[in-house]
């Protein structure tokens, strides 16, 4: 079987004739609140904006959904991806328990919102389990103290069970989290946005915007043959663009690889876990574990600082035959399973790990949704809801442990 190379499967198995095709953007528009980057969280704050009545305009450099987000794994996870200690140390107990709270309510928010439109991407609830690799299991369980003495929902899992669950014959004891859920990341996203016009939302794509300018009473977005005047420009384009250039000192340019297995034979499926789980373990970097339909495992790890264009297409190759050689090494029983797709996702690492969402006092009438650790999409939902609010001027002060203050 011939191997996908570069291609993420969740864009390259949906058909031409159910993308949408927005027109560029061309002349002069004005808006309540226009939204630069159209990808997942674009796309679900474009939505949140349109149910507060805000009416917006979002602008997308090339295809809705065919970056970032229609290159993740597709997991709705219930934890941000840095461990709660690291967090509570850094920013403290109270803010830690407010991050972590915050983002199982957007896991679940964002699963509600899916059903409520009726959008067909696959949507499935996962229980997430963390299992200790090598000697981590101590400090596995430190973290799990931590959490629940904090009165966060987890359960801890002995090594049997954790055994029983995945099938890692040589998986340490572990840590389970409900509230994750499995989408396709692609679908979820054209669904957003077509919720989001039947609201009143406006998108365009393959328009680049060339210069932000803000003023007293306004804020200008110019792209090449037009512009959009309006009181708020939103900006979703996960690293800060050249536009932005002072905040590209907060993040650093990383990728993640996934690969997609052909279909399991049964005899290889009856020797694996239970499909109702995403594991990941405590290796670095990490390692994540899902199924998709019809009988597919993708795995994610590899990360690495971003490749050189030149180098791409090689590292991609590599990439793929480890993360299946470390996949096999975990199921013996797959030996001889092919990957079927091998892609990257590029993402901005912070130094906490956690995402910037909201104003900055140095970009007036701006607020953005920027970095993260590329793992979970729940965050896409969490910065929807804090964005809408702000563009609607009513945030809260709780909103600001994900601001850029913190």
């Amino acid at each position: 079987m011939r191997t996908h190379y570069g291609l993420s499967p969740w864009i390259d198995t949906l058909p031409s004739s159910r993308r949408p095709d927005h027109p560029r953007l061309r002349g002069e528009h004005g808006a309540e609140v226009v939204i630069i980057g159209g990808g997942l969280t674009g796309c679900a704050t474009a939505y949140a904006c349109a149910v507060a009545g805000l009416k917006p305009i979002l602008i997308e450099a090339g295809r809705l959904g065919q970056a970032s987000a229609g290159r993740s794994a597709g997991l709705l996870l219930p934890e941000p991806g840095p461990a709660f200690r690291d967090v509570s140390k850094l920013h403290g107990l109270r803010a830690a328990r407010a991050v972590f709270e915050g983002w199982r309510r957007a896991s679940l928010d964002g699963a509600a919102l899916v059903r409520r439109l009726g959008i067909s991407c696959g949507l499935g609830a996962c229980d997430s389990v963390t299992v200790a690799v090598g000697d981590h299991e101590k400090a596995l369980h430190r973290e799990y103290a931590a959490r629940t003495e904090a009165g966060l929902a987890v359960r801890w899992a002995s090594q049997g069970m954790v055994r029983r669950a995945t099938a890692i014959e040589t998986a340490a004891a572990g840590m389970r989290l409900g509230g994750g859920f499995a989408i396709d990341p692609y679908r979820a996203c054209l669904g957003l946005a077509a919720a989001a016009k039947r609201r009143g939302g406006t998108f365009f794509e393959r328009s680049v915007v060339k210069k932000v300018r803000p003023g007293q009473k306004h804020v200008e977005v110019v792209v090449e043959g037009g512009l959009v005047r309006a009181q708020t420009v939103i900006v979703c384009t996960g690293l800060a663009t050249a536009e932005f250039g002072p905040l590209r000192r907060h993040f650093k340019r990383r990728e993640k690889y996934l690969v997609l297995t052909e279909r399991l034979p049964a005899a290889m499926r009856r020797q694996l876990g239970g499909r109702g789980l995403t594991i990941g373990d405590t290796a670095s970097p990490r390692h994540q574990i899902r199924w998709t339909p019809p009988d597919r495992l993708i795995v994610t790890g590899g990360d690495r600082d971003e490749t050189p264009a030149r180098q791409r297409d090689a590292v991609c190759v590599q990439r793929t035959g480890q993360l299946m050689y470390e996949l096999l090494t975990m199921y013996p029983a797959i030996s001889g399973l092919q990957p079927e797709y091998g892609w990257d996702a590029p993402y901005g690492e912070t130094r906490d790990g956690l995402a910037y969402i909201g104003p900055h006092r140095n970009y007036p009438r701006h607020l953005f949704a920027l970095g993260g650790g590329g793992g979970s999409i729940a965050g896409a939902f969490l910065a929807a809801r804090l964005l809408a609010r702000a563009a609607s001027g009513a945030p809260d002060k709780g909103d600001e442990v994900f601001g850029w203050t913190r």
